[in-house]
């Protein structure tokens, strides 16, 4: 089992800056994907930013040139700079991780969530 465990979140005034934080724990062999999400009131959740291991960022057009995603790959965490903050940013952020995971025959892969971290931008 993995479970990933996200902070940071809070209430900040439009143009602010927080930084969300996500640690993987558990039976991992190896994670192949990191990454946020997000889910605003009455939306669809949508990718926000993902790093897969060893390969390039990719983010939403939305954040693109505001937000900036980091891994630390020997502590298994995921980092979310989030600057020029925007009321449209306001939303619950799900931290994701694509996970090998050990299993009697080799590995697996799985696809775990975090809790959830609330994100409020005040105009």
């Amino acid at each position: 089992q993995v479970q990933l465990v996200a902070s940071g979140g809070g209430l900040v005034q439009a143009g602010g800056s927080l930084r969300l934080s996500c640690a993987a724990s558990g039976s991992i062999f190896s994670i192949n994907v990191m990454g946020w999400y997000r889910q605003a009131p009455g939306k669809q959740r949508e990718l926000v930013a993902t790093m897969p291991s060893g390969g390039s960022a990719n983010y939403a057009d939305s954040v693109k040139g505001r937000f900036t995603i980091s891994r630390d790959n020997a502590k298994n965490t995921v980092h979310l700079q989030m600057n020029s903050l925007k009321p449209e940013d306001t939303a619950v952020y799900y931290c994701n991780a694509v996970v090998s995971v050990r299993v009697y025959y080799g590995t697996k892969v799985n696809d775990y969530w975090g809790q959830g971290t609330q994100v409020t931008v005040s105009s």
